[in-house]
């Protein structure tokens, strides 16, 4: 089953005295069930533009975006996806626990089913110790892991993640990139994932969308096949030959050719 369908998707901002800014122009894309695409391309491209159309926080131009199946409207609505940013967005006043259970609360989840899936969800991420602790006792590393968490409170089929690390020093993002792996492998979600480092998506992705300059375009697709993501994935050739042509993508060099990678 297709996670994600974009077609011809254009998204084109008004702006002063009749101007207007293009900064998406004919998207397509497609993510498989339990996949996880990449988005990357220069500041700028249109990735996290893409991304809320995707979520439904925005509606493209032209175009069509469907996930599984229906339209994004109709999937925010039956939350079928999560969405996780790069500030984590935790509420000060609220525990770990509570700012877990939240999306649950709202939805209405009795609070005996609650309570067990937030046990379940911080055991998940690593934080059952950390349940009864407020988030500005905590690490930023360990607030992305309550945001995900959350993300993840209705069991969504998809998660939608803006830059989630971006703001954390290099040694704490690489262990959320591990973790990341991990979680997505013991849940199946599929992940749409906006970054601006190459060795992360290659180091997350099954495959990954290279964007050009605005107008966003989707200029290349870089399958990574790199088996299970442990630590020492990170030092291996296709690793490499990977960031490699991802790299000479972003330059439009066609790197990719000289690697014999398949690009479609």
């Amino acid at each position: 089953m297709t996670a994600v369908s974009v077609r011809g998707a254009s998204r084109v901002f008004p702006g002063d005295r009749g101007s207007s800014v293009h900064a998406l122009a004919d998207v397509g894309l497609e993510v498989a069930d339990g996949e996880f695409v990449s988005l990357i391309g220069p500041s700028g491209c249109g990735k996290s533009t893409l991304l809320r159309l995707i979520a439904d926080l925005d509606v493209p131009s032209s175009g069509t975006i469907e996930v599984f199946g229906e339209p994004a409207a109709a999937a925010r609505r039956s939350h079928a996806y999560g969405v996780a940013f790069q500030q984590a967005g935790l509420l000060p006043w609220r525990t770990v626990r509570a700012n877990v259970a939240l999306p649950l609360e709202l939805h209405g989840a009795p609070k005996g089913e609650r309570a067990a899936r937030v046990d379940d969800l911080l055991r998940l991420v690593g934080l059952t110790d950390f349940a009864d602790r407020f988030p500005d006792q905590l690490s930023g590393g360990m607030q992305q892991r309550v945001a995900i968490a959350r993300a993840l409170a209705e069991r969504p089929r998809l998660l939608l993640m803006d830059e989630p690390f971006g703001a954390l020093d290099e040694m704490t993002r690489e262990r959320m990139q591990t973790e990341l792996a991990r979680i997505r492998a013991e849940t199946g979600a599929a992940v749409v994932f906006v970054t601006h480092s190459i060795p992360e998506a290659v180091f997350l992705s099954d495959r990954i969308a290279v964007m050009s300059p605005r107008p966003g375009r989707i200029v290349e697709v870089v399958p990574v096949a790199l088996g299970v993501r442990e630590e020492g994935v990170r030092e291996a050739r296709d690793f490499f030959a990977a960031v490699t042509a991802v790299r000479g993508a972003l330059h439009g060099e066609g790197t990719s050719a000289g690697l014999g990678m398949d690009l479609r």
